[in-house]
């Protein structure tokens, strides 16, 4: 049987002990920063956090400019710490979470945040607002035999050097292993998933020109440059 195309590979993820990490699927929690529910119109104690997922060709490495995506007007910024998946299961207890960790990186959920906004009060599916092209920049990834658990640690981000995001992993509604206990309720999790835990308070806008740079304490920065609209 002969194949009508070729079938891209998966994209990969450099680690900091000189491995490449394939991606699968890509986790991405929503509201599970108090403060960042609230910028987003939504009260964090009577609505819990959520998941959503994006396809791996999303995911591409720090350092990347990226094209400003077309169909928007308010391309938006999210930063988040991403773990890596290194062993897979279903219904994880969340203290055996740590176990299926392979390691922590950081990562940029960017949003077509006008698309968003419009499907939310149409009660539809966001994909059109997260789901973009070269929307979950990553940077490299680090062995939790590196970093261990993070359950605190500053998170910033800055455009052009100048600070837009800054908190504190302690802030996480939903802890690391709470995220990778309550999305493997509904999905196997499998070696190669990233899943990226949500973003602090102070989302907001970038241009064309615009440079990001994430920080989370102990891990490699993610560094992304906004380019202009990418060409058909």
């Amino acid at each position: 049987m002969s194949v009508l195309f070729d079938v891209p590979a998966a994209p990969v993820v450099k680690t900091t002990d000189g491995k490449a990490f394939p991606v699968r699927r890509v986790f991405c929690i929503g509201r599970n920063y108090a403060a960042h529910a609230r910028e987003m119109g939504r009260d964090p104690d009577a609505e819990p956090p959520f998941f959503f997922t994006k396809w791996a060709e999303t995911v591409v490495p720090s350092g990347s400019e990226i094209a400003y995506p077309g169909e928007t007007e308010n391309f938006h910024y999210e930063a988040e710490l991403v773990v890596a998946i290194g062993k897979g299961g279903r219904r994880i207890a969340v203290e055996d979470a740590a176990s299926h960790i392979y390691g922590h990186a950081i990562g940029l959920d960017m949003t077509r945040r006008d698309l968003q906004l419009v499907a939310r009060e149409k009660g539809r599916p966001w994909d059109t607002g997260k789901n973009v092209e070269q929307s979950s920049p990553i940077g490299l990834i680090h062995p939790i035999a590196e970093t261990g658990e993070l359950t605190s640690g500053a998170i910033r981000l800055a455009v052009n050097d100048t600070v837009k995001q800054d908190a504190d992993l302690a802030e996480l509604i939903w802890s690391v292993n709470e995220v990778i206990a309550y999305v493997s309720r509904f999905y196997r999790l499998e070696p190669g998933d990233l899943i990226y835990t949500g973003t602090p308070a102070g989302v907001g806008a970038v241009v064309p020109g615009d440079r990001i740079v994430v920080t989370i304490a102990g891990l490699s920065d993610c560094v992304v440059t906004i380019g202009p609209p990418a060409e058909d």
